[in-house]
């Protein structure tokens, strides 16, 4: 007697329907509604299996959906078994297990928490192919799984549409992400002096970091004649080589890949430019072979110039602790310090405003020469209609150095001067960060949104490593200094 077929699981609170894929139907998407259904991924190929036995046939690629910033975020996962694990627990059974019910858990870092999403393992299908994101290996499922677990959190695939790569970065290792400004960096190359308030940057700096952690990049408005690179859309940085040219010279080169998965440069380190001319035959036979589909080589100086921004990862300790980008070291003090913008009491605005200086301000001691991180995470806003992806406020974090005197003033009058440092994204982000090396002395660190009576929560967060009682924080909100909820001390 034949046994009675298995039923598997169908996710009631994210069905195969329209309401799953759309939000209000504002993006190209929305052309292919008749013609979208849903697979099981054993009905998409013979053998379906989670992860690929070589890494480059998981290597993520684009589908229909403009979610290129949440692709690049997955790459993080690849390059560290530690973080796959946490985000996709392993054991969990697949379609080959007698005890497969077409479901599957992942997690996902939610505002200070891991959060379990499951899901059915239906997926988004055209003409019996997954229309969205994919692997090399059409028979690999571990992202477009991935995917849509994403999908539920944000509340459609459609809400995917756009976003920034720092974002999925939190919330997909529970770490935090820095974004270095391009334009800045090429500004700024071959001056000796620092800008004020910020760390002078190099592409050099990122040859160090390459194997430590994820490096993304973007462009925001292609140049003229470099179309192809897409508008507002970012790519993994996945290899960088210093190289000696025929003529002695330095050159370092940035392999590129695009989510699209196909190659879109047309630069003179393209198969048969002109770049190779200026290496031995040797190092071009080896760097092109190391192409996979969709990457392409280019120069540092064509990366300052055609790309926007660089979006990096702090790698994580298998402790869960962050690791300075510079030193490496893990910074395992942490506090996170809640706080909000309350209408009519502490949401000044950003510093064009009188009112700025009644933000909430946390106060910070440090007692010794440190590598400080500091962040602010936002919560997201309800989503408004129409809008795809979460809706944040533009925010900034902004810090004072307190005169070892007093000088008399109090924090009022010293946040109208000019800031230590100021840290403004270029658009609507969750979060915004800044590692600082900062010198013995009192600080007051200011997060504040764009426009003032703006109401929102947030979360500041402090991470260091010094290994004695160091940092004190206080939070004031309005004009008056009050007593803190908390007084967070961190200790060795």
């Amino acid at each position: 007697m034949r046994a009675p077929a298995r039923e598997l699981f169908r996710d009631a609170a994210f069905p195969a329907s329209d309401s799953s894929l759309f939000s209000s139907f504002s993006t190209p998407l929305a052309q292919f509604r008749e013609e979208i259904t849903w697979r099981r991924p054993q009905e998409i190929c013979a053998t379906p299996q989670l992860f690929a036995d070589r890494a480059q046939e998981g290597q993520v690629k684009q589908g229909l959906l403009g979610d290129c910033w949440f692709l690049c975020a997955c790459a993080a996962l690849q390059k560290s078994q530690h973080l796959l694990d946490q985000v996709f627990p392993p054991g969990q059974p697949s379609w080959l297990d007698q005890t497969y019910r077409g479901s599957f858990t992942c997690r996902v870092w939610q505002f200070g928490r891991w959060v379990e999403v499951t899901i059915d393992d239906r997926l988004p299908c055209l003409a019996g192919r997954l229309c969205f994101s994919r692997c090399q290996r059409e028979d690999v499922f571990w992202l477009p799984l991935l995917e849509k677990v994403y999908a539920k959190v944000y509340g459609s695939y459609e809400h995917l549409w756009a976003g920034q790569v720092a974002d999925a970065l939190v919330d997909l290792t529970g770490g935090l992400a820095e974004r270095w400004n391009l334009k800045d960096m090429a500004g700024t190359s071959g001056q000796q002096d620092r800008p004020r308030g910020a760390e002078r940057r190099t592409c050099r700096q990122l040859l160090s970091l390459k194997d430590r952690c994820l490096l993304t990049c973007s462009v925001l408005s292609p140049r003229t004649g470099t179309r192809a690179l897409g508008e507002f859309h970012a790519f993994i940085v996945s290899d960088l080589r210093e190289l000696r040219g025929r003529a002695g010279q330095s050159i370092l080169l940035l392999r590129i890949q695009n989510p699209w998965g196909r190659r879109c440069w047309q630069g003179p380190w393209r198969e048969g430019g002109e770049g190779w001319n200026r290496v031995e035959s040797e190092a071009q036979s080896e760097l092109l072979s190391q192409l996979q589909e969709g990457e392409f080589w280019v120069e540092e100086d064509e990366f300052l110039r055609e790309f926007d921004e660089v979006t990096i990862g702090f790698p994580i300790s298998e402790a869960g602790h962050l690791q300075s980008l510079c030193s490496g070291r893990a910074l395992c003090h942490t506090q996170e310090l809640p706080g909000a913008w309350v209408k009519g009491q502490s949401a000044g605005g950003c510093r064009n405003y009188s009112g700025f200086p009644s933000n909430p301000k946390f106060w910070l001691r440090v007692c010794e020469p440190s590598e400080v991180y500091m962040a602010v995470l936002q919560r997201p806003q309800l989503r408004t209609a129409g809008r795809p992806g979460r809706d944040y406020q533009a925010v900034g974090l902004h810090i004072w150095k307190v005169p070892a005197d007093g000088g008399g003033q109090d924090a009022p009058s010293l946040l109208l001067q000019e800031p230590l440092l100021s840290c403004v994204p270029h658009c609507y982000a969750q979060e915004v960060s800044r590692l600082c090396h900062l010198s013995e002395g009192t600080y007051w660190i200011v997060p504040s949104t764009y426009l003032p009576d703006t109401e929102g929560a947030f979360t500041v967060t402090v991470e260091t490593r010094i290994d004695r009682r160091s940092i004190h924080s206080q939070e004031m909100l309005g004009q008056l200094l009050e007593e803190a909820s908390f007084v967070a001390v961190m200790k060795a």
